[in-house]
């Protein structure tokens, strides 16, 4: 029963898929055909696909397989999986800033009209613009808290970029190893000791996203080499202490809370004095 179970749903995805190009290929292009030209009437066709329809599709696939399990990684606006969490740094807000700041990273902008124009007139012209806004990923049904970043060469298209989701140590306590971990969230207070649960990848230039062809920055594919790249930067400055590496399933110790679990590896460190 189970395995006609599954290939029920896996029918329903496919029938899904056909009908998404269906409707975007011999309903939305076509009446857009007749009414503009075939210039605009792709580029109407691809911005309704990709923003709209297939972002949808995909979440109401995903919602068929029941692909609902704990994540070790963010989630985008649209639902789908984002960058990976690899990095968990123990300390103040104050501390994280001070301690990106003394490594020469930038605390990025706020996303907004004015930032995004600011970010896409970089990004084209190849202008410099390292305080650049990242956009919105989400942990703990949140937007990040913060993030911070490091420009490779004279503009946004490539960089070193991290963005961290602030964690009570008293709520990971309580829910650490239940699936009640990753449910949604308050942000703590600025002032506490806390964990920021941080996702940390390079971008290398600008792709299309692969389900659902949205434009967006490309990344490189080893998230370890960058985890491993912040951690060297913030160790240089002596603002972090007692970094170490967890594989997937093993304890840890980080001051109230004894252990951590993911399905993949992930840096943890405490942020020293110097940071402060």
């Amino acid at each position: 029963m189970r395995w006609f179970t599954l290939l029920l749903r896996r029918l329903l995805v496919f029938a899904l898929g056909i009908a998404t190009v269906w409707l975007i290929a011999f309903v939305i292009f076509k009446r857009a055909d007749q009414r503009l030209p075939v210039a605009l009437a792709v580029a109407f066709t691809y911005a309704l696909a990709a923003y709209v329809i297939l972002p949808r599709a995909i979440r109401i696939g995903l919602w068929i397989l029941q692909r609902g399990h704990v994540p070790s990684y963010t989630i985008t606006g649209d639902g789908l999986p984002g960058d990976p969490v690899n990095l968990v740094l123990i300390g103040t807000l104050h501390q994280l800033q001070s301690a990106f700041a003394r490594a020469g990273w930038s605390e990025a902008d706020a996303l907004s009209l004015a930032s995004s124009w600011r970010m896409v007139r970089a990004f084209v012209l190849n202008e410099p613009y390292p305080k650049a806004p990242f956009s919105t990923l989400y942990l703990f049904g949140r937007g990040q808290d913060v993030g911070f970043q490091q420009p490779i060469g004279d503009s946004p298209r490539k960089r070193h970029h991290i963005r961290f989701w602030a964690l009570s140590l008293d709520h990971a306590e309580k829910t650490l190893d239940t699936p009640s971990f990753w449910l949604d969230t308050r942000r703590p207070p600025d002032d506490e000791q806390v964990l920021w649960v941080g996702a940390g990848t390079k971008d290398t230039g600008f792709s299309l996203t692969r389900l659902s062809f949205q434009i967006t920055h490309a990344t490189d594919a080893d998230t370890n080499e960058e985890r491993d790249f912040i951690i060297a930067a913030l160790e240089q400055c002596g603002v972090i202490a007692n970094a170490r590496s967890y594989q997937p399933s093993q304890r840890l110790s980080i001051g109230q809370v004894n252990r951590y679990v993911t399905d993949g590896l992930v840096a943890v460190a405490e942020l020293t004095p110097k940071a402060s």
